[in-house]
């Protein structure tokens, strides 16, 4: 019997799952990973803060709230297999004064719903013996949340398709998907071939590949970008582990909170502006299709228009170092201005619908035997094998159909 051609767009870190799990769940597959770049994790898989998240925010049965779960077992499991660092740290959510009480209480509820381990209720007197330099009036304290190098973790799944036959083709743009009633033709820009499955895993340009095949405009990719500031390795010892604040739902991101690295390093950020291009990661780079992509979207303006709040303080932080230090000095005041160097700079691929509502969920679309990975953001790395386990599902679904 012939085998089953497959064929998985995208070589971040959900992509190079997709594939993995294929040749893992199919007898008779070959698959072929297209991925443009020289390089796997190249974008929003190589620009995180490594964080492994443990489920709290999510909605409990959404997506996110179950693939988070499971994916944080299984990305567990892989690191030890592997041999790539995996270290529960911590995280500490932590309400600033009385008016994020309730708003942290609900958190912690969530968390219960989703099966977070360990997760509890602290006052604040007793958050010091956690983070010995964070304030607030209380915190959620998640001691199971960790973090990785997520880049390692995608070259260990890269080499893992290539030692089970499977193909990963670097600089490999897809220009094309024609979809046909048997197979699906991939196009790039050194020549075409047939699959009779594809998987796309796009990330910044996923509603683009999408579009190829002949899905839905929306929702739209619109990014946005996320500065990181680093501090100095002589101050590190002010934060051991993760610091958050409680999610304001005023504003559509999280807001500025400290990170370890797995390299002992400690981040400030992200904060969250429209980027001007969807690759561009240097801060004089940009997009001339990509601003218009944006800005040219009727849903881009209804958000901006509910949101103008949000742009206003994020703006404080892109244009002054200061303003967004003092951010972090909300939760750790011992940080000074003085502490901290410009770091990376990340760009979150945010699907929005034309209303200018920002998609919530994990969103995987998708007709015959093509499915597309449309929406994957945080937790999409953390959550990444379990969602390579959904989607591979669906997958094998239509292929016996």
């Amino acid at each position: 019997m012939a085998k089953v051609r497959a064929a998985v767009i995208g070589g971040g870190i959900i992509g190079l799952a997709v594939a993995r799990e294929l040749l893992h769940r199919m007898d008779d597959v070959e698959v072929t990973l297209f991925e443009k770049e020289s390089r796997v994790a190249a974008h929003q898989t190589g620009h995180n803060s490594g964080v492994v998240h443990a489920g709290l925010y999510y909605p409990p049965g959404s997506l996110k709230a179950r693939l988070c779960r499971r994916g944080v077992t299984l990305l567990q499991q892989y690191a030890a297999t592997k041999g790539v660092a995996y270290e529960e740290c911590g995280k500490v959510v932590v309400a600033h004064d009385s008016s994020e009480v309730a708003r942290m209480d609900a958190i912690f509820d969530r968390a219960v719903a989703n099966g977070v381990p360990g997760i509890r209720k602290i006052p604040g007197e007793e958050i010091p013996e956690i983070e010995p330099h964070a304030r607030g009036v209380g915190a959620v304290h998640s001691p199971h949340t960790a973090i990785i190098d997520y880049v390692a973790v995608a070259e260990a799944l890269a080499a893992d398709i290539a030692a089970a036959g499977g193909r990963v083709l670097l600089g490999r743009e897809v220009v094309g998907l024609d979809s046909r009633t048997a197979e699906t033709v991939v196009t790039t820009r050194q020549g075409s071939e047939a699959f009779d499955l594809v998987v796309t895993c796009a990330g910044l340009q996923s509603d683009r590949v999408a579009l190829m095949s002949g899905e839905p405009r929306s929702p739209r990719v619109v990014p946005f970008f996320g500065d990181y500031f680093l501090l100095e390795p002589e101050r590190s010892s002010l934060v051991k582990g993760l610091i958050y604040p409680v999610p304001d739902p005023r504003y559509p991101f999280l807001g500025v909170h400290l990170t370890k690295r797995i390299d002992g390093r400690i981040m400030l950020g992200p904060n969250a502006f429209l980027a001007f291009g969807r690759e561009a990661y240097d801060r004089r780079g940009w997009s001339a299709s990509d601003v218009m992509s944006a800005v040219g979207f009727p849903g881009f303006w209804r958000f901006a228009v509910h949101n103008t709040a949000a742009a206003v303080r994020e703006a404080r932080t892109v244009l002054s170092t200061g303003q967004f230090v003092k951010e972090a000095q909300k939760y750790v005041p011992d940080v000074r201005r003085s502490d901290v160097t410009r770091g990376p700079r990340g760009i979150r691929a945010q699907a929005m619908n034309a209303d200018g509502s920002l998609e919530d969920d994990f969103v995987i679309t998708g007709s015959g035997r093509v499915v597309h990975v449309r929406n994957a953001p945080s937790p999409g790395a953390t959550s990444s094998l379990a969602i390579a386990e959904h989607v591979v599902t669906e997958v094998l679904a239509r292929a016996t159909t």
